[in-house]
Parts: C-alpha cells; sequence; structure tokens
C-alpha cells in the first residue's frame, strides 16, 4: 500500500465517520462498536 492510497482512505473513513455524525447523530458508529465488542466477546469465548 502506497503513501497515497493510505490517506486516500482515511479520507475516506474519515468522512463516513463525519457524515454518521451529522446525518444520524453517530447512532451507526454506535451499532458497529456494540457489535464489534460481541464479536470480541464470542471469540473470547471460543478462545
Amino acid at each position: 500500500m502506497t503513501n497515497t492510497v493510505a490517506v486516500w482512505i482515511g479520507l475516506i473513513l474519515l468522512a463516513g465517520i463525519l457524515a454518521d455524525i451529522a446525518l444520524n447523530g453517530g447512532s451507526a458508529l454506535m451499532f458497529l462498536a456494540r457489535k464489534f465488542l460481541d464479536l470480541i466477546e464470542w471469540v473470547d469465548f471460543w478462545n
């Protein structure tokens, strides 16, 4: 991965986060955070 590609990916992620906060009040980020924590808990159980 080149630096240019990394910068573009970072900008796209930042734009998505800002759009979620502006349009949904951050509800999609909270949903994804909760599901990620559930996944970590599930993987830890099987470990």
